[in-house]
């Protein structure tokens, strides 16, 4: 019996959404882009997510938020496998802040390669960018969780920590930043982004 991987299902997937998308007069690549948000949105939701890492002002934080997500070579369909329950993405993203613009440094990818799973690097997403790329496909916001933790939560980035770090990014120009105290930490709680269970494949 042959075992159906995630590069399987993600081409059944969209097959079924290019003939559900012509049913309904919609373009399948669309179909196939909601069908994967629903999926990813549900798998985060189960288990707290390896956060992101972001280099900024000589600082290395936890970045809990998702700006690849946003580029058009990973969606509609996620051609990646996830090594655990807690990074449903299937990869982790190094940026750096520099001189106000949001950079993608390294890129740490899980995927299925003769029936093993391989890291890759950057380059195989931005071939000829070996030292970065300028993320100027994103808009939206970026959280840093910095101090120690006030408030587990075992799903997505939703655990809550005593300070909060935030940046405004305009197509890959960092516009605002603000800092949010979200409060002070029993004496003895370590600082630092954690998550306290998943599941490896």
């Amino acid at each position: 019996m042959k075992n159906i991987s995630d590069h399987d299902l993600s081409q059944t997937n969209k097959v079924w959404c290019v003939f559900v998308g012509a049913q309904w007069g919609l373009d399948g690549d669309l179909m196939a882009g909601v069908l994967n948000d629903y999926r990813s949105n549900l798998c985060t939701d189960m288990t707290a997510q390896t956060p992101e890492n972001l280099i900024y002002q000589g600082d290395e934080l936890a970045l809990c938020a998702d700006p690849l997500a946003h580029f058009p070579g990973i969606k509609p369909v996620h051609p990646y496998a996830y090594p655990s329950t807690d990074l449903w993405r299937g990869y982790i993203g190094t940026w750096g802040i520099e001189s106000d613009r949001l950079y993608l440094k390294a890129l740490q990818r899980w995927r299925h390669d003769t029936d093993q799973l391989v890291v890759v690097g950057i380059e195989d997403l931005f071939p000829g960018f070996p030292d970065g790329v300028f993320a100027h496909w994103y808009t939206g916001e970026l959280r840093c969780p910095r101090g120690a933790l006030l408030k587990y939560v075992h799903g997505g980035f939703a655990s809550t920590y005593e300070e909060d770090l935030f940046f405004w990014v305009q197509k890959g120009v960092v516009i605002e930043e603000r800092i949010i105290r979200n409060g002070t930490a029993v004496p003895g709680v370590d600082a630092g982004y954690r998550i306290n269970a998943w599941t490896t494949f």
